[in-house]
């Protein structure tokens, strides 16, 4: 319950949050980035929980919307990715999520992507199981063939009817004959200003509600059935990677060390520490493309 509470506290300020947790770093001692200790570790665990951020998708050329992809056009992502902005100007977060949706559509899974998915498949012939847990709302971790995902902010490839309230995968590119050739990023690009009839609509018997996407915007919670079932793996696992996230973005921040808390290794992927690296008991810093293929290599103790 306590992560559902957290949740409904915390996730509108999720861009920008420096909420602490309650759980205290399991040591004072800086993190050891001693990847042969990592594996022995990795080499014992039955369950393994791998919490993924923007860092995972920007290895496959995905912008994380900071820094110098920080704006699109003249807006931050907080002035789009709101009910109350869609409520205004729905043509304008249409062309926003759309310039996403076909960026995204023309990217490929990383070596990160592919490194966890073969490491699911490989365990789980062990009896053993990897789960993803991501706040990217690409579908990367998919396309590459991992099964077990916690979309936790969403998936830009899913829309919900805001009548009838159906959620639907849709890959299509464009998303609606409107908005072709729309939601150029440029700062002088002006709206194109689509009239609500023209944007994606619902394709259920009799209902042609106007569709969003379905990505969680800021100042909404979290489905509270999905983070049941996040809880539950950060509950149970006996080894858990945080990988290409700020650590910032809550309620995913608090992750890593509430199963730190418990005792549980915890090794942290990334290109800098982060507000929780002190939590962790390992650090690896660099590219995560580089560095977390080497983690999840078969160890020489799995029996092929």
């Amino acid at each position: 319950m306590l992560l559902k509470n957290r949740a409904i506290f915390s996730l509108g300020f999720r861009m920008c949050s420096t909420h602490v947790t309650n759980a205290p770093p399991v040591e004072t001692a800086k993190p050891s980035s001693d990847m042969s200790e990592f594996r022995k570790a990795f080499s014992k665990a039955k369950h393994i929980a791998i919490i993924t951020g923007a860092g995972v998708s920007a290895e496959s050329g995905v912008p994380t919307f900071r820094g110098e992809h920080e704006k699109w056009r003249k807006w931050h992502s907080q002035d789009l990715a709101s009910p109350e902005a869609f409520s205004r100007t729905p043509s304008r977060v249409w062309e926003f999520y759309h310039y996403r949706r076909e960026l995204v559509l023309d990217k490929q899974p990383s070596a990160v992507h592919f490194a966890i998915a073969e490491c699911e498949a490989r365990l789980k012939k062990q009896g053993r199981s990897v789960v993803v847990i991501t706040q990217c709302i690409d579908d990367l971790h998919r396309q590459a063939g991992s099964k077990h995902v916690l979309q936790i902010h969403g998936s830009l490839m899913e829309t919900r009817c805001l009548s009838c309230r159906q959620v639907t995968l849709n890959k299509e590119s464009p998303i609606c004959a409107a908005l072709k050739g729309k939601g150029a990023p440029g700062p002088n690009v002006p709206d194109a200003q689509i009239p609500v009839d023209k944007l994606p609509r619902c394709e259920e018997r009799d209902c042609h509600g106007l569709l969003r996407p379905n990505v969680v915007f800021f100042g909404e919670t979290l489905d509270s059935h999905l983070l049941t079932m996040v809880e539950k793996e950060i509950e149970t696992c006996d080894l858990c990677l945080v990988v290409g996230t700020s650590s910032i973005v809550y309620p995913a921040a608090m992750f890593g060390p509430r199963v730190a808390s418990r005792g549980v290794p915890v090794a942290e992927f990334n290109m800098n520490t982060t507000p929780k690296t002190e939590y962790f008991m390992y650090h690896f810093q660099g590219p995560c493309g580089t560095t977390l293929p080497q983690a999840l290599a078969p160890h020489e103790s799995e029996v092929l």
